[in-house]
């Protein structure tokens, strides 16, 4: 099993603004099923190739996509998503720019997300798939404090890191699962 990628921090506006865009996020999502040259992308999203080129190098810019050289023939280049582990630095630590990009790409995420969950809840679940019933949800409260908060996140980033494995390592009957974790202080409570 491959070793994630190193943390690295989100705190660059320019790279949140790349990471933001509505059409980034689509050729970031179909590249998650593999390669894809900007014209199969093109075709994919309904664009035209100068548009998903340009997305492209954008998103090569700020280290999210890589050229895949096996795959080029000729002037055609083919890319991949490139794995990355990033975080999140501490509100302080980021500028109200940064603050406010890092919010519009949270909420942008979470309801990528609910459209995730509405899709799979209306197409799979009760189906005969063997994935089918394999929906692990937990709702909780926990009384913590800022301290026994940072720990459970901690611990909970370890769990992940112990399962994760590169694309290029998923074994055939392997699937992507989307792990989503959300916890918050409550806002009426104290």
């Amino acid at each position: 099993m491959t070793t994630p990628p190193q943390p690295e921090d989100m705190a660059d506006p320019a790279m949140l603004k790349a990471l933001v865009h509505p059409l980034r996020r689509r050729i970031l999502a179909e590249l998650r099923r593999g390669p894809a040259s900007a014209t199969t992308l093109a075709a994919a999203l309904e664009r035209n190739t100068g548009v998903t080129s340009y997305h492209l190098r954008e998103l090569e810019r700020h280290g999210f996509v890589e050229e895949d050289p096996a795959l080029g023939k000729g002037k055609e280049r083919w890319w991949r998503r490139r794995a990355r582990n990033l975080r999140v630095p501490p509100a302080r630590e980021l500028s109200p720019e940064a603050l406010k990009l890092l919010g519009d790409l949270r909420n942008t995420e979470i309801a990528e997300d609910l459209a995730s969950w509405h899709r799979y809840d209306q197409e799979e679940r009760f189906g005969d798939s063997e994935w089918a019933d394999t929906v692990a949800f937990t709702r909780g409260t926990l009384g913590l404090t800022r301290a026994e908060f940072t720990q459970f996140f901690d611990e909970y980033k370890a769990l992940l890191k112990r399962y994760w494995r590169a694309q290029e390592d998923m074994p055939p009957e392997a699937r992507a699962v989307l792990v989503r974790f959300i916890a918050f202080p409550d806002p009426d409570g104290k």
